[in-house]
């Protein structure tokens, strides 16, 4: 059965209670030297099993505090994935001829700052013309995507106008705790063995931007896996398909015929909902939270998962305000093909 540590009071109490039994005369009031002792000796005696318990809490991953759940990883080879920089263009204006270096630095309304990758030189007729360099954020982690946004050049090259449109897309943060034990659990449930779906998935997952994968052996014939993977805020960049799979190139048992790694094609699925409602709810104010809760439920669906119709009714009627539902559409469950991936498209609002 489990060892229940006692409450400070219950060791104090005990060591007032031992002493009485050594001398049935000695004062154990509040105000005696017995209890002085006993309550300095007790709260040592306390922090002493707290800190038992706590390194009994780091022997197990999934109690441990973040820097031993590091320690369980580092000894099965996982690591925790990097954060990544979010990519795309900064398209500028200026004269021909003008040149546009690389890691020339730029800055939103936010003050946050991107910077060029390649030198460019600005060309064509007129006294003015655009072009488009490479760009990635300064710092990596995850940034909304944003097209056309206005940036300024934080020191403009000669002919360059200062201000500038910026075009990104993509950026992770760093992978986080319950991520990185899931992986390790992963790990622990199916050891390595030599090129299952379980070495792919998590060959993938390892690669920085990846947060899962879905694995389709023999797909496209007899040695032949397929993995579609998905990004921390959806459909991965180019970049991380490119990384990925020169990470499953270098992993996979030579006897593999082909290992192919794709991003998802989304498939928008409209959905129309009949609403019956009460407790002074109208479609308009319920809205919101009908979004919430579907945009919830296709987050769980993975690549080639069907959407099940059921799983939808089920979580808006537990709406407050929601009495009754009736799916208009789509009318019958998705099932999507292996590369594809339920997304929620349009949503509409009836009354029932």
């Amino acid at each position: 059965m489990p060892y229940d540590i006692p409450s400070f009071d219950a060791i104090r109490a005990r060591i007032l209670r031992d002493t009485r039994n050594l001398d049935a005369t000695a004062p154990t009031d509040v105000d005696s030297d017995n209890y002085i002792r006993a309550t300095a000796t007790a709260s040592a005696a306390e922090g002493l099993l707290d800190h038992q318990a706590w390194m009994v809490r780091q022997i197990i991953p999934d109690t441990s505090d973040p820097e031993y759940l590091e320690q369980h990883c580092a000894l099965r080879g996982i690591t925790r994935r990097p954060a990544t920089k979010a990519t795309g263009t900064i398209t500028v204006t200026g004269r021909p001829g003008s040149v546009v270096p690389a890691y020339m630095q730029a800055k939103d309304a936010d003050g946050t700052l991107y910077q060029t990758t390649t030198a460019i030189t600005l060309a064509g007729n007129g006294e003015t013309v655009t072009a488009a360099a490479p760009c990635e954020a300064v710092q990596a982690g995850a940034l909304p995507d944003v097209a056309g946004v206005t940036v300024t050049l934080v020191s403009a090259p000669s002919g360059v106008q200062a201000k500038a449109a910026l075009t990104l897309a993509g950026g992770t943060d760093a992978e986080s705790n319950a991520s990185m034990l899931t992986t390790l659990l992963d790990y622990m449930r199916n050891p390595p063995a030599g090129g299952t779906a379980a070495d792919y998935r998590r060959w993938a997952r390892s690669v920085p931007g990846v947060a899962d994968a879905t694995v389709y052996p023999l797909r496209q014939g007899p040695g032949t896996v397929d993995i579609v993977i998905v990004g921390e805020d959806g459909i991965p960049g180019e970049d991380v398909v490119t990384a990925c799979q020169a990470k499953i190139d270098a992993e996979r048992p030579c006897t593999a015929k082909a290992a192919k790694v794709y991003a998802p094609v989304p498939k928008l699925v409209a959905v129309t909902l009949a609403l019956r409602v009460g407790n002074g709810s109208t479609l308009i104010t319920l809205k919101p939270a009908v979004t919430t809760v579907l945009q919830a439920e296709f987050a769980r669906l993975a690549p080639g998962e069907g959407l099940v119709l059921s799983r939808l009714v089920a979580a808006v009627s537990s709406l407050d305000g929601v009495t009754d539902v009736i799916i208009r559409q789509p009318e019958a469950n998705v099932a999507p093909g292996a590369l594809e991936w339920c997304r929620l498209g349009d949503l509409t609002l009836e009354a029932l």
